[in-house]
């Protein structure tokens, strides 16, 4: 909000009635900031701070008095008497406005230059005691003096010029004013000098000296105001200089061309040249980079785009169009360098020499996209760069997982800055050669967002039948993929888009036995944490038994990187034997493991026999780790029909609980009970683990069989577990992931599974030692499944079968 426009017009008028007006010798005081009050002056000034505001208020119920006197430090808020000068201005206050924030804009006019003599009150506002300080009055004006003030009219002038605020009206009323005094009062509160140069001013009493300090400070504005000046203007003839030189340097280049003479810029266009043509690669490619190059040769080398264009032309050069490593196709010692690194493993190796054996007969063939899943620790990492080992050819590990834009696959456009070929083409380049092993670690963890789906983009990058006319965004021409190997690995396949999924051979890693485990650990992990800690192999005797119990005691898992932790483990105490003086072997028995790796953090299932009452059964489920067990517990209560379901179960492990649930309702005369007996109990199943979720229906048997058992009060068998999908009406349908739960099993010294009849034919996918160690039993109907865990229900349960 601002005053009234009329105030202006009786300005004059105030000035004459308060010519002549006695001021008293105690006022109220306001501290002001960032400002000096001159004589004079008419400035309106906004109050905010409830001291000010105090003062304010007290000098309008007065006689509209108030003395103003500057802070010494802007930032204070409470300032003291000794933050404050001690020399300000009386003045009267015009009008106040009150604005909508509880502020005071208030309008004054300085009458007096005073001095605090002693300050009467600080609470809740200054009240001071005043001397009022009368300007001397200046001599006769002098040539001198006349000369001085032309002097500070001039520079004023110069000085608002240069800094762009030069106004017709301010300099008009200063080459009218002939008092010396009032002249520098003028123009030293419109310099916009800093407080304390402002405040000498004031306090300067005699209107001459008064005068020439504001003269003096004149000339340093002046200085600093030149130097600011040039300093813009150098700054403009640089651009104009930078631009003369571009066009000067054009000349140059036209007339070292006409006569002959060479430059750098020459010999590097010059060497590009050279490299282009000695480059083996496609016409078009060529073709680019030539065009590309005469359009480098046409520009000044300090132009932005020049960078651009260089970088590539580079980027085509150095790219393996046409260059392969030439394939080891010896099968035979082919074979050898795979089972060197990896023990077992037989399918992988086996499609790996398939490969080999086509590429010996036919060496044009495509490389082949492949998948390797399974859970962590089994070495599908490691098992590629065997793969190129074995292959004699470069090997390229890209990680997929939490890659989220897809400008990493095909580049960024070059347009943008910064811009660089995805991260396919710099494999390719690091490697130089065009048919590496390319692996892409966790392509089931790749994420997607605003800046696109990279897996999206590794569709044309995983077709053996696209891939040979790759584009990438900053390239911009076709590069030929099909002979690089591509082998991905994932924990799990369910998250990997379908179309991705179709464009790859899936070969699944389940896991290892305990036998197997034990052939690493002696072959590969205990030879390798020997020498990472520092001692020799002699030094330790760990014999097979001692291998299985950490096996099957300290680790539970599909792979072998827990096994190799505790193996490690078991190194860095013999370390620091051995470090502080002990001399060795050191026997590993069952007592000293103990000490090493602590009391056992597993215990095998033949161990939790005893624990097996009726309504538990043991099942088997799969998960991205590997297969796991999974214990149900039911039992059976007095109520009214309710069905409890804990331990974090997802939607479709409910299903299963309510389709056992129904079975058994069905079933009701071959357990034993009436028709109305689940209405006059409630059902609590639970899960143990209850943090994990679980889902899958492949649990539906074992529901049924738990709740059976809880029913009839008859145990399931020992050493039984089971996995299954099952139906309303008791039909057992196929699961999944049979080779891992097997493996789990076996893990936990269980012997006995009960499988879906439809999984009969996964069998021949479990190695046949382990097969030999278990005893399947294919079932078609849940009847089949409780014969062979509780030993079959009465004699009617056919006839009551739905």
């Amino acid at each position: 909000m601002e005053f009234d426009d009329s105030l202006s017009a009786s300005m004059d008028d105030f000035a004459e009635n308060t010519q002549d007006m006695d001021i008293p010798e105690e006022l109220p005081m306001m501290a002001v900031r960032d400002v000096v009050v001159f004589n004079y002056m008419i400035l309106p000034l906004f109050v905010g701070r409830p001291g000010s505001v105090s003062a304010v208020n007290e000098a309008m119920e007065g006689d509209k008095l108030l003395m103003l006197v500057t802070q010494k430090d802007a930032t204070s808020d409470e300032p003291e008497p000794d933050d404050l000068y001690k020399v300000g201005m009386v003045s009267m206050i015009m009008r106040t406005l009150k604005l909508p924030d509880g502020r005071l804009k208030v309008l004054v006019q300085a009458l007096s230059k005073a001095e605090i003599k002693s300050y009467e009150q600080k609470k809740p506002h200054f009240r001071v005691n005043i001397d009022l300080i009368e300007d001397e009055v200046a001599e006769e004006v002098t040539v001198e003096v006349e000369a001085l003030m032309r002097l500070v009219r001039e520079q004023t002038e110069k000085i608002m010029s240069l800094r762009g605020i030069l106004s017709a009206d301010l300099m008009a009323i200063v080459n009218n004013i002939e008092e010396p005094g009032r002249l520098a009062d003028l123009v030293g509160s419109n310099l916009r000098l800093k407080v304390a140069e402002s405040q000498k001013i004031l306090e300067t009493a005699h209107p001459l000296e008064r005068l020439r300090l504001v003269a003096e400070l004149l000339n340093k504005e002046m200085e600093v105001a030149t130097v600011q000046a040039k300093i813009q203007s150098d700054a403009k003839e640089e651009m104009s200089r930078s631009q003369r030189e571009y066009f000067l340097r054009e000349q140059m280049q036209a007339l070292k061309k006409e006569l002959g003479d060479d430059d750098a810029y020459s010999e590097e266009i010059e060497e590009l040249g050279k490299k282009i043509k000695k480059k083996k690669m496609p016409k078009y490619a060529r073709k680019e980079a030539r065009k590309e190059l005469k359009r480098l040769e046409m520009m000044h080398p300090d132009a932005s785009e020049a960078n651009i264009i260089r970088t590539y032309i580079e980027w085509i050069i150095d790219l393996p169009w046409k260059k392969s490593s030439k394939d080891i196709l010896d099968l035979e010692k082919a074979a050898q360098v795979l089972d060197e690194d990896h023990y077992g493993l037989e399918k992988i190796k086996e499609r790996i020499l398939e490969f080999l054996a086509v590429r010996k007969l036919n060496a044009d063939t495509k490389g082949p996209i492949l998948c390797f899943a399974g859970p962590p620790g089994v070495g599908k990492t490691s098992l590629g760069q065997a793969v190129a080992k074995a292959m004699g050819r470069k090997f390229y590990r890209l990680s997929l997982g939490g890659m989220r834009d897809e400008a990493e696959i095909r580049g960024h456009r070059r347009t943008y800055i910064g811009a660089m070929p995805g991260r396919i083409l710099q494999g390719l380049k690091s490697v130089e050669t065009n048919n590496p092993v390319f692996m892409m670690d966790e392509i089931d963890k790749i994420g997607s967002d605003y800046r696109g789906d990279p897996s999206s983009a590794l569709l044309e990058v995983l077709d053996p039948e696209q891939n040979d006319t790759f584009s990438d965004h900053y390239m911009n021409m076709p590069f030929d993929l099909s002979k690089v190997m591509f082998i991905t690995t994932a924990n799990r396949t369910d998250t990997i888009p379908g179309p991705l999924m179709d464009r790859m051979e899936v070969i699944r890693l389940a896991g290892y036995t305990l036998e197997e485990k034990i052939v690493i650990a002696r072959r590969y992990l205990l030879p390798r944490q020997v020498k990472e800690n520092g001692i020799k192999l002699s030094l330790i005797k760990l014999d097979d038994q001692m291998l299985e119990l950490i096996v099957t005691h300290y680790t539970l898992e599909a792979g072998v990187r827990n096994l190799e932790r505790e193996l490690g483990k078991v190194c860095r105490k013999l370390a620091r034997k051995i470090a502080e003086g002990g001399k060795g072997p050191y026997i590993i028995s069952q007592n000293t493991l103990k000490k090493y790796l602590g009391p056992p953090k597993y215990l095998p299932e033949t161990e939790l026999d005893t624990l097996m009452q009726p309504g538990l059964a043991v099942g088997l489920a799969w998960t991205s780790v590997g297969g796991v067990l999974l214990h149900i517990e039911t039992s059976v209560l007095p109520g009214k029909g309710k069905v409890i379901l804990t331990g974090q179960l997802g939607d479709v492990m409910k299903e299963s609980a309510q389709a056992a649930l129904t079975y058994c309702r069905s079933r009701s005369k071959a357990l034993g009970v009436s028709d109305q007996y689940f209405d006059t109990i409630d059902i609590h199943v639970h899960v143990p683990a209850g943090a994990i979720p679980k889902d899958g229906p492949s649990a539906g048997i074992t529901m049924t069989t738990a709740l059976c058992s809880a029913i009839t009060g008859k145990m399931v068998k020992k050493g039984v577990a089971m996995t299954g999908e099952v139906t309303l009406r008791g039909r057992v349908l196929p699961i999944g992931g049979l080779k891992e739960k097997a493996l789990a099993a076996l893990r936990a010294g269980i012997k006995k599974i009960i499988i879906p009849y439809d999984n009969e034919k996964d069998l021949v996918e479990i190695p046949e030692e382990m097969r030999k160690k278990l005893s399947f039993f294919p079932v078609k109907h849940m009847d089949e499944v409780l014969e062979h865990a509780l030993g079959g229900l009465k004699k009617s349960v056919k006839k009551n079968a739905a």
